[in-house]
């Protein structure tokens, strides 16, 4: 034997694929990352490619390995937001509950996600900056987000928990004031985002909330399980 190492211990100069397949998702995670802060901060219409890249410290052609536009990238943010409100109507569902419960649950969770990166995308953008069959899907998620929080207050209306109200009117107050935070919230304030998922979970709801004993009524939902970086 000459001493050169067997093919069994031989160690390809490649990447095993499924490394390669982890690299790339990091790094298309990262453009997304950078990407949703500099619309934020700047704009869509106010930020390059030019500037994703130089945040990246990575050349402007690089990007097309990833994504073929800025529009593209837009959507995935906007995506990646709505599949975790999506996750968290799964969780609330599968919970169960009285519809108070759940319709609190869900403000806590959607107003969390609005003090995220991901979840603002979802209020901070312009969906005519998509192509129209992205758009259109855009369109669907919200009104399947609307009916989510209609569903809850028709629940506890039928349940007890929930006062008679307009329920349309009710969805839409909640979800509007929810989708501000989305607008002003900065990180670094007084309150935390959990904290004020958790106030206005009351807030939004004390004057549909059914009379209960105590201070029952009051009291903020535990959180549902969560996960997602800002």
């Amino acid at each position: 034997m000459d001493g050169s190492p067997s093919s069994a211990t031989h160690q390809s100069p490649w990447m095993p694929f499924e490394s390669r397949r982890r690299a790339r998702d990091e790094k298309r995670e990262a453009v997304l990352r950078t990407a949703v802060q500099l619309f934020l901060e700047q704009g869509y219409h106010g930020t390059t490619l030019n500037d994703v890249a130089e945040r990246l410290n990575i050349t402007k052609p690089a990007l097309y390995n990833y994504f073929r536009g800025k529009d593209e990238i837009l959507y995935e943010c906007w995506a990646i937001g709505a599949e975790r409100v999506d996750d968290r109507i799964g969780e609330i569902a599968a919970a169960g509950g009285s519809g108070l419960t759940k319709l609190r649950k869900l403000i806590v969770s959607y107003a969390e996600l609005m003090t995220m990166d991901y979840g603002k995308s979802l209020v901070r953008f312009d969906v005519r900056d998509l192509s129209e069959h992205n758009r259109k899907i855009v369109q669907a998620s919200k009104r399947k987000i609307d009916r989510a929080f209609r569903a809850y207050i028709k629940d506890g209306i039928a349940d007890g928990s929930i006062k008679p109200c307009d329920v349309k009117l009710s969805a839409f107050a909640i979800a509007g004031s929810l989708n501000w935070i989305g607008h002003w919230y900065q990180p670094g304030g007084a309150l935390s985002g959990e904290a004020i998922a958790r106030e206005f979970a009351v807030r939004l709801t004390e004057g549909i909330a059914a009379r209960q004993s105590g201070n029952k009524a009051k009291k903020p939902p535990a959180n549902v399980k969560r996960g997602g970086t800002r």
